[in-house]
């Protein structure tokens, strides 16, 4: 029995199809490897790069940014044009507790805590509360969080590494010493 073969038009777009899935799935992070440095500073805050790196993919191009905001110093981790890392420094009413502020930045509540509460995370998101760091002026006390949102890696061990470290490191900057009075 004779089956009518493709026309080559037909074939073309086969062979083309084909081709373009093959050249998407290599395009993807599968497999690829980090063609950037991963920051050691985020906005001027320090940072383990061996910390952040785990939730960092695999891509050409990183960039951070910074994205202030009234009474909130805001950071951005972006790879590929994909934002992956926010990292939050917000002034709130002295008194409150991480739990409050990390209701207010996430829709998931973290199921980790540290310190009596001072630290609470999840496998992609972190909060804190700094110590000694009050604005008695305004009554404000700061706060710090990483949120992994972009990324596929989840970690609890890694981000509370991250979010203690990098608390730490804004304990120590001068945004902690300006609400200071």
């Amino acid at each position: 029995m004779n089956y009518p073969r493709p026309s080559a038009p037909r074939v073309t777009i086969i062979a083309a199809i084909t081709a373009m899935t093959s050249a998407l799935s290599a395009c993807s992070s599968e497999g690829q490897e980090r063609e950037y440095t991963v920051p050691s500073s985020l906005c001027g805050t320090a940072i383990e790069a061996t910390d952040l790196a785990p939730f960092l993919p695999a891509g050409h191009k990183i960039t951070v940014r910074d994205k202030p905001y009234s009474g909130t110093k805001r950071c951005e981790v972006v790879v590929d044009n994909t934002l992956i890392v926010t990292t939050t420094q917000m002034w709130l009413k002295e008194g409150d507790t991480t739990a409050i502020f990390a209701y207010g930045q996430t829709l998931d509540t973290p199921k980790n805590s540290a310190e009596g509460g001072r630290f609470q995370y999840s496998g992609y998101e972190a909060f804190g509360k700094t110590h000694d760091c009050v604005d008695t002026k305004a009554k404000q006390a700061l706060y710090t969080a990483i949120q992994a949102q972009g990324s596929k890696h989840r970690d609890a061990d890694a981000m509370k590494r991250l979010i203690l470290s990098y608390t730490k490191e804004v304990e120590s900057s001068t945004e902690c010493g300006e609400g200071a009075s």
